[in-house]
Order: C-alpha cells, then sequence, then structure tokens
C-alpha cells in the first residue's frame, strides 16, 4: 500500500500554467506506476496522463498530448503534472492513482491507490 497526497490545484487564467505534485508514502515508491486522472462534475473519471516505474514511458490522452507533462522523482517520492496552456474545459479535481505493476495502463479500475483530490478551475 502507498499513501497519495496531491497538491497544486487552484485557480488559473486560461492560458495560464499550473505543476500539480503527487507525494507518495512508503520506501518502495520506485515500484509503482502512476497515473494522473481528473473528473469534472457530471463526467466520468478521465485519463490523464501515466508513466512508468523509472519515467522511461508516459501516455497521454489526444486531449492534453503537447500540454501536459507528467514525470517523476523517486528519490523524492514524488510525481508531477505540468500543466500549460490550460483551457476552461480542464476544470477538474485531479487525482493521482498508483499500482505496484510493470504496466503503463490508462484505465482507472487498474489503479488500486488513490489520492484525495486536488481542484483545478480554469476561467475563461
Amino acid at each position: 500500500q502507498v499513501q497519495l497526497v496531491e497538491s497544486g490545484g487552484g485557480l488559473v487564467p486560461a492560458g495560464g500554467s499550473l505543476r500539480l505534485s503527487c507525494a507518495a508514502s512508503g520506501r518502495t515508491f520506485s515500484t509503482y506506476v502512476v497515473g494522473w486522472f481528473r473528473q469534472a462534475p457530471g463526467n466520468e473519471r478521465e485519463f490523464v496522463a501515466a508513466i512508468s516505474r523509472s519515467g522511461s514511458l508516459t501516455k497521454y490522452p489526444d486531449s492534453v498530448k503537447g500540454r501536459f507533462t507528467i514525470s517523476r522523482d523517486n528519490a523524492k517520492n514524488t510525481v508531477y503534472l505540468q500543466m500549460n496552456s490550460l483551457k476552461p474545459e480542464d476544470t477538474a479535481v485531479y487525482y493521482c492513482a498508483a499500482q505496484a505493476t510493470s504496466y503503463v495502463s490508462t484505465l482507472a479500475n487498474v489503479y488500486a491507490n488513490w489520492g484525495q483530490g486536488t481542484r483545478v478551475t480554469v476561467s475563461s
């Protein structure tokens, strides 16, 4: 098990940037694949980004590709989501999730460990 805490959300104008952080407890964080998901009111949870255990492989949906970058620092037990060129449709609660596996999944139901989320609001 790993405990996850997200931070870095807030209110930003369209076109702005935010960097989210996901801090993990435990000494085995490097054995976990980590994903970011988001959920807007009335919508299902949506995949945003995922990163392999070493950080060498990343995945994004087309909706954020080229604007969002996921990275990790295993020495700090932290995964980051850099979000640039934000749009009002990026408004949501953002969650990080982790799973002890080698496969980088885009499916929320694969991830067993979840944080509480951090809210991102992009104003138009």
